[in-house]
């Protein structure tokens, strides 16, 4: 893959579950693994860049590209399914030798740091999940659209407009980066392998199963955009209702980036919820 030179998107290179990784490690203290979404030509850094920033002021942030996306490894023969996402982010703690993290999942993003939390409980303090999928629903057209990407300027634009509520944020810049990013050296055939149809199946190869959830031991903040129109709201009403000790929060005025779209009132929470942690185990 060529990696092009000085891009904000390429941190440093590590070697996790026998995968070459790109990663973004900044800041010290309790680490924070930020997890992104699927969205054609996705990076951790794309996904992130607003906040990580800000969280790096008080943690430790690290946000790896996930297997097959960004600039990290495509396997040759890859086998995308969700306990290989969990094992790719359980091997980026490995490499880094972190044994206990917080974790941030968006979207696709969520469901990965859901079903790790179950399958590794002590490897996880606390847990927030953002627009996330982690149960069945009905796939969105959103989504839909969204995991049946070809490459166009034209299709990216309505993409554009379909994550975000607020279409100020939607310039025609903003969406020639994105397809511009989504057509760069093996992007587009990784994706293509992902997310094939039928898509339902993969909505519903993210999800956990509902008792797992249920014994889900973590203080969990769910946060949803009220207009999202790639993952419903409804399914985090559900995770809020299935998970014990979960918080929901839902931010009016937003589609599917609240991260991007509410940049400042997302870090707050996020670090006021994780700052709680931080007092009851003395953590800085």
């Amino acid at each position: 893959m060529t990696v092009p030179v000085n891009s904000p998107e390429v941190g440093r290179s590590i070697t996790a579950a026998g995968f070459q990784t790109n990663l973004h490690d900044s800041g010290t203290g309790f680490p924070l693994m930020l997890i992104h979404g699927s969205g054609p030509g996705v990076t951790a850094w794309a996904n992130w860049r607003l906040i990580m920033p800000t969280l790096a002021e008080s943690r430790r942030v690290i946000a790896p590209d996930m297997l097959g996306f960004g600039y990290s490894e495509r396997p040759e023969q890859p086998d995308y399914r969700r306990d290989v996402w969990v094992e790719h982010a359980i091997g980026v703690l490995d490499t880094l030798g972190i044994e206990q993290a917080d974790l941030v999942g968006n979207s696709f993003g969520g469901g990965i740091a859901l079903a790790l939390a179950i399958k590794y409980p002590e490897r996880v303090r606390r847990l927030v999940l953002m627009g996330s999928v982690g149960v069945s629903f009905p796939i969105t057209p959103g989504l839909d659209e969204v995991w049946g990407y070809e490459p166009s300027f034209e299709t990216m634009r309505r993409l554009m407009d379909t994550f975000a509520y607020d279409r100020s944020l939607v310039t025609d810049e903003l969406a020639e980066l994105r397809y511009q990013a989504s057509i760069r050296p093996g992007f587009q055939e990784s994706f293509a392998q992902m997310f094939p149809p039928p898509r339902q199946r993969w909505v519903d190869g993210l999800a956990s199963a509902e008792a797992d959830i249920r014994n889900l031991p973590h203080e969990t903040l769910v946060i949803h955009g009220r207009e999202d129109q790639v993952i419903p709201l409804q399914a985090s009403l559900q995770l809020a209702e299935l998970i014990p000790n979960a918080q929901l929060h839902v931010f009016g005025h937003c589609g599917h980036w609240t991260q991007i779209e509410h940049a400042g009132r997302f870090a707050r929470l996020v670090e006021d919820f994780l700052s709680e942690a931080d007092s009851a185990s003395g953590a800085h």
